[in-house]
């Protein structure tokens, strides 16, 4: 989403290199591209020109640090304003209450009901929670539909009633039930409606008033931009919501939303959509999001990504097979799925500091293991125990089952008979890992 900022930002940069010290012409000509970026990515104006003379000030009364390039100082000077200008740090959605309650509001189409399918899933596989999903949109057709299918998907029960046009008393006898039933969070997913619209407007307020929410969520899609933040300020000054939730953030857009709209509304965005499916929904972190911008990548993240799908037990029975020099193509099928588990593959490979950008204008699809994984499927058990039996009829029989060539299927046996001697020797199973200490310099 950032790409075209990025690039931007980091031409800005470059009017201060090789520059012997700071100087207010210098950085006057630095931050006056950096307001053109940020007002390019669709920044309101007012923060672009705020968040500008803060950086300006900040980097004149750093003469101090006279040791450092003046690039780099402004490079750390505009991250950690970006950062503050996203909210300084991840603030969670509070589901202490038993049982908390989160209405949701929003733009039609905003995806609000797609963000409470996907946040009931992330309460249930990663909070241990019981969330109820409460069907309070009675005017989109298909809309209890849409819950009810997404709530099977994920395995949490949906709370509805049809034969009721009344989405206040809906919602107080789904509390009702979550309390009668033992569910710890209730997620309201209320009908979409515009703020011009007064009639709905007063009806979510009702609600609101009816089942006092422990938290207030306003989702709104990114790629409206601007658009997005004056929606958000509206809505707010109706129902003063406790957080953001932006979606779409894997779309093509500016960003300008994700930049602005916590200073314009003083409230924090809290997730962020990132994918259709359901478990791609992030905690908005505001100084991993200024890391990205500024193409710096995102370890952390990827870090906590990797754990997710981290079994302890099974890692220590690989370490075990690598060692011992048994890692077969199994195992190496397994890798792959945990990987794909992950997320997109060019996402993660953005995280990566300095991959993102070389990888801008490749494209890298989420079948990208198709052919590797047709390959391994066309081996038999014992091939894939022992990649020592694929001899050349072996190979033909191989490339012709998975659709690939003969090529293909002999460069995925040299690259996994080179993981397997890069991953004995980084493992500590090789005399190399060993006898470093002892080479000589």
């Amino acid at each position: 989403m950032f790409d075209n900022l990025s690039e931007r930002l980091e031409r800005s940069f470059k009017i201060l290199k090789g520059q012997g010290s700071i100087t207010e012409l210098n950085v006057a000509e630095t931050l006056k591209e950096v307001r053109r970026s940020l007002l390019d990515a669709d920044v309101n104006y007012k923060v672009a020109k705020d968040f500008t003379s803060r950086v300006k000030e900040k980097a004149l009364g750093m003469d101090v640090l006279t040791a450092v390039k003046p690039g780099q100082m402004m490079v750390k000077i505009v991250h950690d304003e970006l950062a503050e200008l996203m909210g300084g740090h991840n603030i969670e959605v509070d589901v202490t209450a038993k049982p908390a309650i989160i209405l949701m509001a929003g733009l039609q189409g905003s995806g609000k009901t797609t963000f409470s399918g996907k946040f009931a899933n992330l309460l249930k596989t990663k909070k241990a929670k019981n969330p109820l999903l409460v069907a309070c949109d009675v005017y989109r057709p298909a809309a209890v539909e849409q819950l009810r299918v997404l709530g099977e998907q994920i395995g949490v029960p949906v709370y509805s009633d049809e034969a009721s046009k009344n989405p206040v008393q809906i919602a107080q006898d789904a509390i009702k039930h979550a309390k009668s039933n033992g569910y710890d969070v209730v997620i309201v997913d209320t009908a979409g409606r515009l703020a011009i619209d007064e009639e709905m407007m007063k009806e979510i307020e009702a609600v609101k008033k009816a089942i006092t929410p422990n938290e207030i969520l306003f989702v709104v899609d990114a790629m409206t931009g601007q658009d997005a933040v004056n929606t958000a300020r509206e809505f707010n000054e109706r129902l003063d919501f406790s957080g953001v939730i932006l979606t779409k953030l894997d779309g093509d857009t500016r960003g300008g939303a994700a930049i602005s709209i916590r200073t314009v509304v003083n409230k924090p965005i809290k997730y962020v959509g990132t994918g259709e499916k359901l478990d791609a929904l992030d905690a908005f972190h505001p100084e991993r999001m200024a890391d990205r911008i500024l193409g710096m990548g995102d370890i952390v993240s990827l870090v906590e990504r990797a754990q997710e799908q981290f079994d302890a037990e099974e890692a220590k029975k690989l370490q075990k097979k690598i060692s011992r020099n048994q890692f077969d193509f199994n195992d190496f099928l397994s890798q792959i799925q945990q990987i794909k588990k992950m997320g997109n593959i060019k996402d993660l490979a953005a995280m990566i500091p300095g991959v993102g950008k070389a990888l801008k204008d490749v494209d890298i699809d989420d079948d990208a293991f198709k052919g590797v994984e047709a390959i391994i499927h066309s081996m038999t058990p014992a091939e894939r125990v022992n990649p020592a039996l694929l001899n050349g009829a072996r190979r033909t029989r191989i490339a012709k089952g998975s659709g690939t060539t003969v090529q293909e299927v002999n460069r995925l046996l040299k690259q996994f008979e080179d993981s397997k001697k890069m991953m004995k020797m980084m493992s500590g199973g090789g005399k190399m890992m060993r006898n470093m200490p002892r080479m000589k310099r």
